[in-house]
């Protein structure tokens, strides 16, 4: 089978022939209807050996941590699953018996940390086949489209796990914020829509992506810049600040956006891995404020997220590419040319 593979420290990733996967006892392979492409992959292209091999990423390993399926072949023991049920893969594997792991929480747990899983150390769903080790991993999607649901295993559950952590902020009243409106930021608005009743105030630097956020439910849109944080204010009550701001970018300018919009007793959470740094002592941000870095979600919430989607509640924009262009939309999502999600489709 064909698969894009990282096959070679900060660099690109090379399309390659690789053997079909056969399943073992107790695994599952999918046909793969879709794999949504992240800047999580960017990130895994850039980052030195070192950096990798520390987080217990070694090469070779197909990319895609984002996918959806069908179910082709069963290992021994597999009962939970028949051949043809359309699932979803939750992507962070841990260790199946540690306490994260036992309540659902595997991108906390104590032996992986969240690593090792589909296209991050383990072979991933950029291909035409996936093998999953344990039928845990598989959430099934029923009626829902695999190619609009691959993409809801990260970018959808990413922000619905940070905003849920939020909510006890997101009454009658509130604002909430989201900084970046691109392939989480979108979803994000979406979720805070369907789940709490916050004012949503969007930002980003293009007016493209500022147009769709309004298109899928935010209240305001905000152009990013030095005169962000003023006119997110302008958007709370009393001018007082954001309740929570959700950071779908994370560098240093968009925490620094954050830190000055929020208001006191607010919460700024950093969703994005752009591996900027937020400044944190008296002065810097207004009292009392939570500074919260998640990582993820939990199985319990991907289930949670799917079926917000089934229920018509969000959905993921998405634009499929076959295999073969997947090398050329990965410089597209890096120059920020991408307003949703690109989704891989082996068949297109």
């Amino acid at each position: 089978m064909r698969a894009l593979r990282m096959t070679r420290y900060q660099s690109a990733p090379e399309l390659v022939e690789v053997p079909d996967p056969v399943p073992g006892p107790g695994q599952v392979r999918l046909r793969v209807a879709a794999a949504g492409a992240c800047h999580s992959d960017l990130h895994l292209m850039e980052w030195p050996a070192e950096q990798m091999v520390g987080q217990g990423l070694r090469l070779p390993f197909t990319l895609g941590h984002e996918s959806a399926g069908w179910v082709d072949a069963v290992g021994a023991g597999v009962s939970a699953v028949r051949v043809g049920d359309a699932c979803a893969v939750y992507g962070p594997w841990g260790c199946g018996h540690c306490r994260a792991c036992a309540r659902g929480a595997e991108q906390y747990c104590e032996v992986t940390h969240g690593m090792g899983g589909p296209g991050l150390g383990g072979d991933g769903g950029m291909a035409e086949y996936l093998l999953v080790d344990d039928v845990r991993h598989l959430v099934p999607l029923g009626d829902l489209d695999p190619v609009a649901a691959a993409p809801l295993t990260d970018a959808g559950l990413t922000p619905y796990h940070a905003i849920r952590k939020a909510l006890p902020l997101l009454g009658p009243g509130s604002t909430a914020v989201v900084i970046g409106a691109g392939g989480l930021g979108h979803l994000g608005i979406q979720i805070l829509r369907a789940i709490t009743s916050a004012r949503v105030v969007a930002v980003d630097v293009a007016p493209g992506k500022l147009v769709q956020a309004l298109a899928l439910g935010a209240h305001a849109a905000v152009p990013a810049g030095e005169d962000a944080a003023a006119a997110i204010r302008a958007q709370t009550v009393g001018g007082l600040g954001a309740q929570a701001v959700f950071d779908m970018v994370g560098s240093a300018a968009t925490m620094a956006t954050a830190a000055a919009a929020v208001g006191a007793e607010g919460r700024i959470t950093v969703v994005g891995l752009a591996g900027g740094a937020l400044p944190f002592r008296f002065g810097t941000v207004p009292f009392d404020v939570d500074v919260s870095l998640p990582y993820w979600g939990t199985r319990g919430e991907l289930f949670e997220v799917l079926d917000l989607a089934r229920a018509g509640l969000i959905r993921a924009h998405v634009e499929t590419v076959p295999l073969a262009g997947m090398p050329a939309a990965y410089d597209r999502l890096r120059a920020g040319d991408v307003s949703g999600r690109i989704v891989m489709v082996p068949s297109a």
